[in-house]
Parts: C-alpha cells; structure tokens; sequence
C-alpha cells in the first residue's frame, strides 16, 4: 500500500484546524400585529346578551312555582316582557291581563285544574266558603314569595351556565350572574315603584271571559285600598272554582255515559256572548242537543238575522221553537240554516234519541206591548200543542219533550207530555203540574239583553244542562248554570234530581212526579 505523502497530510491538518465562517442572515421582516386590542362596548354588549339570554332561559325552564290556591292548583311564572303586567289564565275560559306594573318582567298565572279533594271537602263542610276568600289571600302571597325566591335562583343559575359555556372562565361566569341578579333586582324595584293596585278596576279580558268581566267585580264599587288586587284576585279565583268542573264535586248523581244530554237556552235577546257561552258548554259537558225556547232575537229585524249565524257552529243540533220578539222572517232564515230544526204548530221531529214538538209564540211585540186577548191566544195556542201532542201519541210516535215559549201556553199541555219547556219569565222555575207533566221555565241566556243595564239588579245569565236516560228518555236530572250578570261575581252550578231518582227513592221513569226543588 502506497504511503501518503508528509506534505499532503500537514496540508489536511490546517484545514481541519481552520474555522468555517458562518454564512450571513438576513434580517427578518417586520412583524405587523394582526390581533387589533378588544373594543370595551363589543366586550360589555356581549356580557349583557349572556346576561340576558341566560336569565330568560333559567327562569323559563325552572322559573315557576305550583300553587295550590284554595281548591285550585295554579302555577305562578315571571316572564320577560316590555311593558310588565299581569296576565292570568283561566282555561278555558280564556284570560284577563291587568296593568299592574311597568317593568321588563311579567307574572303569569295559570289556573291549572281543581283538586277533586280539596272541593270535595267544600262540598262536605259547606260553612268553609266563608272563609275561602281569606285562604285564597294567603295562598297568593305564599305562592309569589316562593316565586321571587325561585326566580332569583333561576337567573343566577342560568346566567352562569351560559357564561360558563360562551367564555370558558369562571371569573366571567360569575359575574354574569351577579349581573343577572342584578337585574332581577331592579326589575323587581321598579315593578314595586310602578305598583298600581288599581288596576284591577280595568283589566282587559280574552277568550269567554270578555264576555264575563263580572268575575273581577263592579269596577265602582271596589273601594281602591292598596291590596285591592290581590283581594280580587282572590275573589275571581273563588268564582270561578264555582264554575270549573262543577259536575264532578257534586255526588248525588254522576249521569252515565250514555246519558242523552240537552242543554237548555232561552230569551238570548241579541247578546253575542250567548253564543260562546253556549259553545264552551256544548263541549265541557258533550251536549247532543240544543234546545231554544225563542226570544232569540231582539226586534225580529231582517237587519238582525246575521246574528243568528253562528248556529250553525255550535257544535250540536239546534231545536228551536219563536217568542215574541222573533219575527217570521226570523223563523224563515233560522230554516234555512244547517243542523237547525224549527218547530211550529205542534209539528214533531226526533233529534239525538229525543222526540221533540213545539209551538211558535202566536203573539209578536217586540215592543213588549201587551195587546188585548193576548192570554186567550197563548191558551189556544197552548191547545193546538195539546192536540198535536195526543195525535202523536195515538199514531204510536209519542212526544218526549214539547216546547213553547210562554208559560201559559206551555201548562195546556199538562197531562199529554212527560216534560214541557218554556222561557219568557227571564227567571227560572220548575214545577210538576197537576196531571204529572213538569213545566222547566229557563232564564235568560243573553242576561236579558241590553234590558241588563236598565235595572237596579240586572238579571243573570242562564241556562241548564237536561239528562235524559236513553232507554225511558225520561228526565233524570238537570244542573241549573247561572253567571252573574254585570256587575255582580257569582258562577254557580246546582245540580237537581226529580224525587223519583234520588237516592234511597223508588224509581218510577215511567210517570213523571213531583220536584223536590
């Protein structure tokens, strides 16, 4: 192997011992910040929407409270809103608002259901409605300082949740809900400032209750104490606890089924809150047939039958027999609606298992005249019905109910007929007559109409639920409704049983017997 040579290798040796120059950097770029600094009004807006969204989500998902008020389970909500105020729902009969604040929360109230044993317990120990208005009054408070508690809970939770969530830092977070606390506070505040206890005297009503603002009281007579709303509260509660479901806290009859269920209207006289009334009961108590012993209209005008429309959506058929204040044109257009049935001159129809014939008014004064031989003609009138009736009777198609407008035309038919229905008197009677047959006057259903304002005491409005046993289609027993009329604060419901059907009696369906209303 060839040796390298001496002079190559030193020249190796001060190569390696040489240091390699680093090569020159060039300078960087000037970096340019692309992040510009926070704008404090995007930072504040966007902390006050989390406020915001996060209270209104708190208080709608856990901001209420159940309240059981008197005999009636409620739940109380505070809601977000631009102007405040109250609004309380009573289903279904619709709700009334009141301008009881100006902030940017609301109180609702819903009236939920009755409890069937705290009614019950009224229905056993009657001497405790006595006291019911004051329960109510404690209940109210209870149940709105559970809510504010409950409320406060709500938007801090919420409020935090979400500020947790947007921000990803506690120290946000918490402050998002002291600020949601915050703002329920001053909300609560101003709402105290802005109290107007008075504003009950003005509510502003939906639903069937705008046609019923009696349920709050006459706004006149109210003697406007700081506490007046929640008295009245109170009061419209109790009312209307007299109303709802009433069938089920009365046990001395629970129809069956089957039952054949007529409601009964008279003397409407042109009020169109007749006709929602007559519809929520059509479907509260599942009505298979309307019964109308005239004075359905006021003056028996051409220019009135428009009124009468609302017929045909009832939601039941509609048996319908002229007053006095109905004229025949009024007649005619009622004969040419749909699921109408108009009868005169003792002439017969069966409708929903029931054979129904009836005679119109002979008489017409819508100017409420009484013109001489009136009584002779009602009674002749009544005669024809009778007639018309044993006819019916010996053809093997007897009548079971019969129909006139005027009382006195309706007693002619005693003895010929288990059960005759009259209107006219605008009060309601009952009374089994000398030869069996029961007389059942109804009262006004229009609460007399615009007659309602003319008298000291204005009349109520009426009407009764009739059930019938299918298989006899004789009476079983009738519940008399009765709203106050304007003005007043009373919505009752009784039931009634014939004598024969109460309990412990002999049932005999077969004749009528004497009332023991």
């Amino acid at each position: 192997m060839a040796r390298v040579p001496a002079a190559v290798l030193n020249a190796l040796h001060r190569i390696r011992r040489v240091p390699r120059r680093p090569r020159p950097r060039r300078p960087a770029p000037p970096t340019i910040a692309l992040a510009s600094v926070p704008n404090p009004w995007a930072r504040a807006l966007g902390l006050i929407t989390v406020v915001v969204v996060g209270a209104w989500l708190g208080l709608l998902i856990v901001g209420n409270v159940r309240v059981p008020v008197g005999p009636m389970n409620t739940t109380m909500t505070l809601r977000p809103s631009l102007i405040g105020g109250t609004k309380i729902n009573v289903s279904p009969l619709g709700a009334l608002e009141l301008d009881s604040h100006i902030a940017p929360v609301r109180l609702d109230v819903n009236v939920d259901q009755l409890d069937p044993d705290r009614s019950q317990a009224l229905v056993d120990h009657p001497e405790r409605l006595s006291g019911l208005q004051d329960e109510v009054t404690r209940d109210v408070a209870h149940g709105t300082a559970d809510l504010a508690v409950r409320s406060c809970v709500a938007v801090v939770t919420g409020a935090t949740a979400l500020g947790l969530a947007v921000y990803r830092r506690p120290r946000r977070a918490l402050a998002a809900g002291g600020l949601a606390l915050g703002l329920l506070a001053a909300s609560g505040g101003t709402a105290y400032a802005t109290w107007n206890p008075d504003s009950v005297l003005e509510p502003k009503f939906s639903g069937l209750l705008s046609s019923a603002p009696s349920l709050v009281g006459n706004a006149r007579s109210i003697v406007t104490e700081f506490d007046v709303y929640q008295k009245e509260l109170a009061r419209l509660v109790t009312n209307v606890t007299k109303l709802y479901d009433a069938t089920s806290t009365l046990p001395a009859y629970q129809p069956d089924p089957t039952t054949i269920r007529v409601l009964h209207v008279s003397d409407i006289h042109l009020n169109p809150a007749s006709w929602k009334i007559i519809a929520s009961l059509v479907e509260q108590y599942k009505v298979d047939v309307i019964v109308d012993t005239g004075d359905t209209m006021d003056h028996g005008t051409a220019a009135e039958n428009g009124f009468l429309d609302p017929i045909e959506d009832l939601g039941a058929p509609y048996v319908w027999v002229r007053g006095n204040h109905d004229s025949r044109e009024t007649q005619r257009y009622l004969e040419d609606l749909k699921n109408v049935h108009v009868l005169d001159d003792g002439r017969a129809k069966t409708v929903a298992g029931l054979r129904f014939a009836g005679i119109g008014d002979p008489q017409f004064t819508p100017d409420r005249s009484k013109k001489p031989g009136a009584e002779q003609s009602q009674e002749l009138a009544g005669a024809r019905l009778a007639s018309a009736l044993r006819d019916q009777k010996a053809a093997g198609t007897p009548v079971d109910v019969a129909l006139a407008h005027e009382p006195s035309a309706a007693r002619e038919v005693d003895g010929t007929v288990p059960l005759v229905l009259a209107g006219h008197l605008h009060r309601e009677d009952t009374e089994v007559m000398k030869y069996g047959t029961r007389l059942r006057i109804e009262g006004s259903t229009g609460g007399s109409g615009l007659r309602a304002i003319e008298g000291e005491h204005p009349d109520p409005i009426e009407t009764s639920i009739l059930y019938f046993d299918r298989d006899t289609r004789r009476l079983q027993a009738w519940d008399s409704i009765e709203l106050g009329g304007l003005g007043l604060t009373t919505a009752e419901v009784s039931r009634h049983l014939p004598k024969e059907n109460q309990p412990g009696a002999t049932p005999s369906p077969q004749s009528p017997s004497p009332s023991s209303s």
